[in-house]
């Protein structure tokens, strides 16, 4: 790693790291865990890895992955907060490229939760998660971004227990400015005027006929006619977007809506966590992707229990009225959370779970070389071509099972 002055980051070598095991793959690259420094001294680092040939191809069907790539370490540059990664270094080799972050041993949130007996948490460990998945969403907020791809394989445990939110490529950032206003919630009235329904069901439908993709059909950020969501002098005007962008189960209404969205967006998601954690599944997953989406434009959550405040909560965070939808004030005011002193949250000193240190389980593994990483990860998404004939796809495929260390449920997709 080249030295960096401060506030500059590290350019990356691969030749000077030490590529332990892939521990995470998606739609548009590899992650490693990754040893820096000298021996006695070593940290662990997560290094996400992007083939050149895939952003080229990408490219090329008109999407904006170069781009989205750029984002997601200015973003990280950005971030002085410990719910948060740090951009450690970034690297470009000819075929590929990449940054590091710091890794997190205690693996992904959905890991953990797999592993509970009824996969799901008390209301006491649910809280605890809760609040501090709250205060890492707002602190993005604060910086005008939205976050659009929260769920349990992108929340990960550090080794201190507390969690990290990763994978910002999804996101993007709106700007605000104060409009003055009387008018009372005009979002409802809109949202559930009967036009904007129809235009609902059409989208739903142009949605299943075209099999458009959560990584597909991402346009420009567009300026929308602002709504008011109280009676207040100052509304925020908020910048929109019309992204059809997240996973699945998670995606807020008005994103499969085709209405643009905002802040919003986030904490309809943070209600489908919370109602997983609950639980032990989400609350609108269909047997295929059409009822999915059916179910989270007409059902209701079906809260079922004795009434708590948390169903309260997720109740009302599964508002399928962005402008009607809880917000971050509300939502820290709410009863669940009565009692939180949110400045003192993150020097609690022992979370619910504190994993296990995997430093001694890699130390005696050698690593993979620059070339190793190359054609790993050109081979996972080109599977039928090389980029060096030098190499044998038996050779190479006998060195990656030799190397990994990673049991098949930690092996989490972004």
């Amino acid at each position: 790693m080249k030295e960096c002055k401060k506030h500059e980051i590290a350019s990356l070598d691969l030749e000077e790291l030490k590529v332990v095991t892939p521990v995470g793959r998606g739609a548009k690259g590899v992650v490693f865990l990754t040893e820096t420094g000298e021996s006695g001294e070593q940290s662990c680092l997560a290094l996400k890895v992007i083939s050149k040939a895939l952003l080229e191809k990408k490219k090329k069907e008109g999407c904006g992955e170069y781009k989205r790539l750029s984002f997601e370490q200015q973003v990280l540059r950005r971030f002085d907060h410990p719910l948060l990664p740090r951009l450690r270094g970034v690297l470009e080799t000819q075929n590929i490229v990449g940054f590091a972050i710091d890794y997190c041993h205690g693996g992904t949130f959905h890991s953990l939760r797999s592993k509970q007996s009824e996969k799901t948490f008390s209301h006491a460990t649910i809280r605890f998660y809760a609040v501090e998945l709250l205060l890492a969403l707002e602190y993005l907020h604060n910086l005008g971004i939205v976050y659009r791809d929260l769920k349990p394989e992108n929340i990960m445990i550090q080794q201190n227990g507390h969690i990290m939110l990763v994978d910002f490529d999804l996101s993007t950032k709106l700007n605000t400015k104060s409009k003055s206003t009387t008018d009372e919630s005009l979002s409802h009235s809109y949202y559930n005027s009967s036009k904007l329904k129809k235009k609902r069901r059409r989208c739903l439908f142009s949605c299943f006929k075209s099999g458009i993709s959560p990584s597909e059909g991402d346009s420009e950020l567009v300026k929308e006619e602002d709504v008011s969501i109280c009676n207040n002098t100052m509304i925020p005007q908020i910048q929109k977007s019309n992204s059809f962008v997240g996973t699945e189960a998670y995606i807020a209404p008005e994103v499969v809506a085709g209405k643009g969205h905002d802040f919003s967006v986030d904490w309809w998601s943070y209600g489908v966590v919370l109602y997983e954690m609950l639980y032990g599944t989400t609350p609108f997953t269909g047997s295929n992707r059409h009822q999915t989406f059916h179910s989270i434009l007409t059902k209701e959550p079906e809260l079922t229990g004795m009434k708590t405040a948390l169903r309260d909560l997720i109740r009302r965070l599964l508002e399928k009225d962005p402008g009607r939808r809880i917000k971050v004030h509300e939502i820290k005011g709410h009863d669940f959370f009565k009692g939180v002193k949110w400045d003192m949250v993150l020097e609690i000193a022992r979370p619910p779970y504190i994993p296990h240190t995997r430093s001694d389980e890699v130390k005696d593994i050698v690593g993979f070389s620059q070339k190793d990483v190359e054609l790993f990860v050109h081979q996972i998404y080109f599977p039928n071509s090389a980029i060096d004939s030098d190499h044998k796809k038996e050779d190479e495929d006998n060195h990656m099972l030799s190397h990994s260390q990673t049991e098949k449920e930690d092996f989490a997709t972004f």
